[in-house]
């Protein structure tokens, strides 16, 4: 049978499970590192599940896929670039689909390209998402009339934030992984059962 011990802090309660095999001079392992923890100044514990830790991370450390199709590129490498710095909000470029988890459809899609990118986009792993960049990721835009451009990447793969403009900018790419942040927030929630 487990026992519980409780431990107050400063007004804060926490309760320990003793493990009586794990004892180290006459503690557990826990408290003595909580009590580790707190010799250093600010420092605190958080006790949390793992499926909590990695949605968490998940949701504030978005890696794209480079896919960049037409001008609207540009904007993409401007975007993580030195001025923008979208790796300061946990945005990093992958060049390989196995490490991403975001694919960011930058410019004009032709029919050609459609199988290409739906292939980069079942070789990422899951949980996946995908950014339309710019109005001919999303509409086709000036060529949307062409018989060789698909009117919208939302035909080939399932889109999640579309950014749009022509050029579409830094600032609206940067707002589409914090969009995406709050998304993916939404839907670990959802499948968790957690209200608010």
């Amino acid at each position: 049978m487990a026992k519980f011990k409780i431990m107050e802090k400063t007004g804060v309660t926490v309760k320990l499970l003793e493990s009586p095999h794990r004892k180290v001079n006459n503690t557990s392992r826990f408290e003595d590192f909580a009590r580790h923890i707190e010799k250093f100044p600010g420092g605190e514990v958080l006790i949390t599940s793992v499926e909590n830790l990695f949605a968490w991370a998940r949701s504030k450390s978005p890696w794209d896929l480079t896919f960049g199709l037409a001008c609207c590129a540009i904007e993409l490498m401007h975007t993580h670039g030195p001025v923008f710095d979208a790796e300061r909000i946990g945005a990093i470029l992958r060049a390989t689909p196995r490490q991403a988890d975001v694919m960011v459809v930058a410019g004009t899609v032709t029919i050609k390209m459609a199988p290409r990118l739906r292939r980069l986009y079942e070789q990422m792993a899951d949980p996946k998402w995908v950014i339309a960049l710019g109005s001919c990721a999303i509409s086709g835009d000036h060529y949307r009339n062409v018989y060789s451009v698909v009117p919208g990447v939302d035909q080939i793969v399932p889109v999640d934030v579309y950014v749009p403009g022509c050029p579409p900018t830094p600032e609206g790419l940067i707002n589409a992984f914090m969009q995406l942040a709050e998304i993916i927030e939404k839907e670990w929630k959802q499948r968790m059962g957690v209200k608010k």
